[in-house]
């Protein structure tokens, strides 16, 4: 999406979420900062997170977030959308 992200992660038990967030933004801020010459803020200080607690979650989440350029009117399907980065657990993921 061209104003937020979506990030489902797996993780093992007592995973320290903060300090992932803030080293996460910070590589990839830096990165961002290197690849484009733009010197502005990429992230902004807070984030919204919300923990799966059933496997079926799991994949109504995914589902959600292939959808979303479709719903936002970016593309007429979930597979056009270039930026859609990695999908590593197969075909059960598709957006119906």
């Amino acid at each position: 999406m061209p104003d937020h992200l979506h990030l489902l992660a797996r993780t093992v038990e007592n995973a320290d979420l903060v300090a992932f967030m803030r080293l996460f933004k910070q590589l990839s801020g830096y990165a961002y900062r290197q690849l484009t010459g733009d010197s502005g803020v990429l992230w902004q200080t807070s984030y919204y997170d919300h923990v799966l607690r059933q496997e079926e979650d799991l994949h109504d989440a995914a589902r959600y977030i292939w959808g979303n350029p479709v719903r936002a009117g970016l593309v007429e399907s979930a597979e056009e959308y270039s930026y859609s980065g990695s999908q590593t657990m197969g075909s059960e993921w598709a957006v119906e």
